[in-house]
């Protein structure tokens, strides 16, 4: 059982279990009052990647 919902995942990935995002931000950026003001909205759609290696290099 394990192994087909393993195989399952891999063949959708890309489709199912696809996921796309409003806007990436770094860890820094997700403290700013500005971001939380706005990712802190419960919205329908409105989903943020918090990246912590976004802007280290």
């Amino acid at each position: 059982a394990a192994q087909k919902l393993r195989e399952r995942v891999a063949a959708e990935i890309k489709t199912t279990f696809a996921s796309t995002y409003t806007k990436e931000i770094s860890l820094a950026e997700a403290l700013r009052i500005e971001e939380i003001a706005v990712y802190g909205q419960q919205a329908t759609g409105g989903k943020y990647l918090i990246n912590p290696n976004k802007g280290l290099r």
